[in-house]
């Protein structure tokens, strides 16, 4: 089965989400996420910036948030009733539509998802926050470190007996929260399709997050985990998942978990170093001992040294790189993880499709880009846009 590579071709054959239209509210983090891999996968995806935000001196030029990749930008004061009723024209024609904003807001623009699936009752009315629609946290502002705490997640990310490490925000904003949103979108098409009516998809990030903890909350109740951070098999407190730094500064990262793995990983480096002592693996109490014996080991070679002593094996051991080194390692650069469009280096879309290859079809728009072309496909003269635009209800 061959797998096509993503393509950066705007004409390129769409991918299997094509004939899906989608509206997005602006917002920042999770939402657009959503928004991208949903573009990323075929959909025509129409981002609805503010007025305020507009440059024309800009347009024809990528807008350097990659986040907003993929699709047209129309740009409408939300708050003006001929700016509702811009939107209510786009979501008239569309399949799914994407908010971020806190609870009520949109309800208070009149774009609300009572008045968006009164003129559309097969829409699939997708909402992006962190604390979800309801719930006493739910008015309030908050950001993914707060929302990773109160689920559970945050505490069992750290060196054992050290606080808590953020771990980006790529666990909470776009793991639990885009993600999750754009799953439950396509769920909740697959759902009309099948004859359903339109519905609202409530995703939070807690409730996205709490979903990705399932398999640790499932190694408790095995007693198999630990609430103590750092001590357990796949957060840091196995010596043979865990990351060390090299001769140069630089660091590798083991991941021997099954005994032939580790017994490769002892093989090719030649561990131990006299007169550390190969103890036993399985027995925790050995770990912190076995640790101080890799990380001796490790620093007597180079971080590249290290990864050509491993070479093509089953050894689970790879270098750290940093952002600007991944996009050139080899098995990156084979499979075209990154590729470059609109002269920019970026991540290309995923999954890959043996049938309908994805495409990164549009760079970044900037706000307001689209704002004419999208507005006459929806049938609006070009009179009644200039009357729009003089109104500010579009820029």
């Amino acid at each position: 089965m061959t797998y096509r590579v993503p393509v950066t071709d705007e004409t390129a054959p769409a991918g299997p989400l094509a004939g899906l239209r989608v509206v997005e509210l602006a917002g920042i983090g999770p939402g657009p996420f959503a928004a991208m891999m949903l573009a990323d996968l075929g959909a025509d995806v129409v981002r609805v910036d503010r007025t305020a935000e507009v440059d024309p001196a800009a347009f024809g030029t990528p807008h350097p948030d990659l986040l907003n990749r993929g699709r047209r930008s129309v740009a409408v004061d939300l708050k003006s009733s001929a700016g509702r009723e811009v939107v209510l024209a786009l979501v008239r024609d569309a399949d799914a539509l994407i908010e971020g904003f806190r609870p009520g807001v949109t309800e208070r623009l009149g774009v609300g998802p009572a008045d968006c699936l009164a003129v559309n009752p097969r829409l699939v009315y997708g909402r992006m926050t962190g604390w979800g629609q309801d719930g006493p946290n739910a008015p309030h502002a908050g950001h993914d470190l707060g929302y990773l705490a109160l689920t559970g997640a945050l505490h069992g990310i750290g060196r054992a007996g050290e606080r808590p490490v953020p771990p980006l925000n790529l666990l909470g904003d776009f793991g639990g929260g885009g993600m999750m949103l754009a799953l439950g979108i396509v769920s909740a098409l697959h759902a009309v399709r099948s004859g359903a009516r339109g519905q609202v998809v409530d995703a939070a990030i807690v409730d996205g997050v709490a979903v990705l903890s399932t398999q640790i909350h499932g190694l408790r109740r095995m007693g198999m985990w630990q609430d103590p951070r750092g001590v357990n098999l796949l957060d840091g407190g196995a010596p043979f998942y865990d990351t060390y730094e090299c001769a140069d500064g630089r660091y590798v990262a083991v991941g021997a978990l099954e005994p032939r793995f580790y017994d490769e990983l002892v093989r090719r480096t030649g561990f131990p170093l006299p007169p550390d002592e190969p103890l036993d693996r399985n027995d925790p109490a050995n770990w912190p001992e076995l640790r101080r014996a890799w990380a001796r080991l490790f620093r007597t070679r180079t971080r590249d040294e290290w990864t050509a002593l491993a070479g093509d094996s089953d050894a689970c051991l790879a270098p750290v790189l940093d952002w600007a080194e991944a996009p050139a390692h080899p098995h990156m650069a084979a499979r075209e993880t990154f590729v470059r469009h609109a002269g920019v280096e970026q991540p290309a879309p995923a999954p890959r499709f043996s049938g309908t290859p994805t495409a990164l079809r549009r760079p970044p728009p900037h706000p307001g880009e689209h704002t004419d072309e999208v507005l006459a496909e929806l049938g609006y003269p070009p009179d009644r846009i200039d009357a729009l635009r003089a109104d500010a209800a579009v820029a």
